[in-house]
């Protein structure tokens, strides 16, 4: 690796030292190590008794890059590993003590150099305990190389999630002795994240050079690249600049303070437009099935919220007969369902399983509402609010009786938990997944209505229902099945929800009113409305809140504005055209 004489005059000779040190344990050991594992090294350098040779060997560990070197090391830091010697003639044995103690105190012990069990002449295994043997030694200088060990280890992790931490620790703590090895780094790295934060590390540390230009040069650096975490040591840099260096670096500090700035504004404005859309994607998620019975039957449906929680119900139901078994009480009645015990992967799949149970659940229970209560009740709206709002307390206090009157936890699946960070904003995977299926669910009703004959049925009992039935339509049939649809779409939202927070019997009181403001402002039966409104609501909703700095006088904002929007467009964003005469 060819080094300029440039950069070494840069160096002081203490630097300098450590800088050709660090090399000298990063390139090949050779005839040193031989084919020995991280196992050996270690074992060896426990029973070493030279000091030198002892670092030596433990810096050795970096180029191996083996699993197994961080857990033994943090062992011998803890005093977990122990020198056993039979006798005074006999070999020392680095060894681990593990499982339980017996009347004696002694417990199994493990070989540290190949984790086998530790066996006397006549290949009997031996236990003893700590007091018959003594803890592996170590000084702060053993220690120094430990660190320098497991911080050179996670440089060089091929998980990128760790290289990160590791670049972010060296650049928070600006240690000089750190930048040739991140310099080398950056060279060999490829993943583009990776090289931001290299590049963000070693500035921070160029902020302690002795060079005016190179301290400007970081500056700069991280100016353009909106370094955040920089700003704290951007400006203790030009409160500590002294004499002449001062005004160059209190303009370049200016220069870079004011594009960061720039930068969080531009991550906050892009933040706060993808909650406000998360937040409208929910908005019409819970608001999709409620727009087929409202928008399109005409039925204030209060009940809504709670067809709803009946999704995120038959999830829980779901996880717990893949983990370990629903164990519920109803009426005072033990009732035990063993479970499948499944773990990780296998057990995440149980969110996959849950959205066809809670599409199911939810339209069975619509079904019924309709065929037992709404059925009667149609062309009557103040009499369908307070039958089904009736309804909605029964089915809170069966919830109770059910499940609890407590929240149920419900655990996300594996590939909803991560999060995506981009220029600094913050992507959830939950988030992002209920944005496209708020996408799917819309595209499945635009296709149910536009290219199926149920669609066609709907749509001529929506225009005209007393032609429809002059014309053979079953309109009864198809009030029966529109309403399980759109309840069946409640239970989806009511599933998707459960990713969010607990269910509760009250989860459903949460969005009712939502609901219909999202319905009424869309358009009352209009899909390509609802769209518009929860999205709208959704942005107005979080931009409010974000520049009010308060989320009640936000929502206050947004209901205000919503009653002047319907002041001026009683109707909606748009309007539902019918052929029938009572319209």
């Amino acid at each position: 690796m060819a080094i300029s004489s440039h950069f070494l005059s840069r160096l002081t000779s203490r630097h300098r030292s450590i800088f050709f040190g660090a090399l000298a344990f990063l390139a090949p050991l050779g005839t040193l190590l031989g084919a020995d594992s991280a196992r050996q090294v270690i074992a060896t350098a426990i029973v070493e008794e030279e000091a030198d040779k002892r670092i030596e060997l433990v810096n050795s560990l970096v180029k191996m890059k083996d699993e197994a070197v961080k857990p033994l090391l943090a062992a011998w830091e803890a005093d977990q590993i122990f020198v056993y010697q039979a006798s005074d003639n006999a070999p020392k044995i680095p060894v681990t003590l593990v499982g339980d103690k017996d009347a004696t105190g002694a417990r199994a012990a493990i070989r540290v150099v190949d984790e086998k069990p530790l066996v006397d002449a006549e290949g009997k295994p031996v236990r003893i305990s700590a007091a018959d043997a003594e803890s592996a030694t170590h000084n702060s200088a053993l220690r120094r190389a430990f660190k320098t060990v497991n911080d050179l280890l996670a440089l060089s992790s091929p998980n990128r999630d760790e290289r990160i931490a590791a670049i972010n620790i060296f650049g928070m703590a600006q240690e000089e002795e750190k930048l040739p090895l991140l310099e080398s780094a950056l060279r060999d790295e490829k993943s583009g994240k990776v090289r931001h934060a290299l590049v963000e590390a070693i500035a921070l540390i160029q902020l302690k050079d002795s060079d005016l230009k190179v301290r400007i040069d970081a500056v700069q650096t991280l100016g353009k690249i909106g370094s955040i975490p920089s700003r704290d040591f951007l400006t203790t840099l030009d409160k500590e600049a002294e004499g002449a260096d001062k005004p160059a670096i209190a303009k370049a500090v200016q220069q870079a303070q004011a594009q960061i700035e720039s930068h969080v504004k531009f991550a906050n404005a892009c933040g706060t437009a993808f909650a406000g859309i998360s937040l409208g994607s929910v908005l019409l998620v819970v608001a999709l099935g409620l727009a087929i019975t409202f928008g399109l039957m005409g039925v204030i449906n209060m009940a809504h919220g709670e067809v709803m929680v009946v999704g995120g119900y038959a999830t829980y139901v779901v996880q717990c007969l893949f983990d370990t078994g629903l164990h519920l009480a109803p009426f005072g009645i033990a009732l035990n369902i063993p479970g499948m015990h499944l773990k990780g992967e296998a057990f995440s799949c149980y969110f996959i399983a849950a959205l066809p149970v809670a599409f199911l659940s939810a339209a069975l229970v619509g079904l019924a509402l309709e065929r037992g209560v709404v059925r009667f009740l149609y062309r009557r709206p103040l009499e369908s609010l307070l039958a089904t709002w009736g309804v909605s307390l029964i089915m809170q206090q069966l919830f109770r009786l059910v499940f609890g009157a407590n929240n149920v936890q419900i655990s996300s699946p594996s590939f909803l938990s991560g999060h995506w960070t981009v220029a600094d904003i913050d992507f959830p995977w939950n988030r992002v997944f209920v944005f496209c299926f708020a996408i799917a669910i819309v595209i499945g009703t635009h296709l149910l209505l536009t290219r199926t004959s149920l669609g066609l049925l709907i749509r001529a009992v929506v225009q005209n229902r007393q032609m429809a039935a002059c014309m053979g339509v079953k309109t009864q049939r198809v009030n029966m099945l529109t309403f399980a649809f759109g309840s069946g779409l409640a239970g989806l939202a009511g599933a998707f929800l459960s990713q969010l927070g607990n269910v509760g019997p009250n989860l459903g009181q949460d969005y009712i009113v939502d609901c219909f403001m999202t319905v009424v402002v869309g358009g009352v039966g209009n899909i390509a409305g609802t769209v518009i409104s929860a999205l709208s609501i959704g942005v107005a909703d979080q931009s409010l809140q974000k520049a009010l700095g308060d989320p009640v006088y936000g929502k206050i904002l947004v209901l205000a504005i919503i009653i002047l929007f319907l002041q001026w467009r009683p109707a909606g964003i748009f309007v539902t055209k019918s052929r029938s005469l009572e319209s």
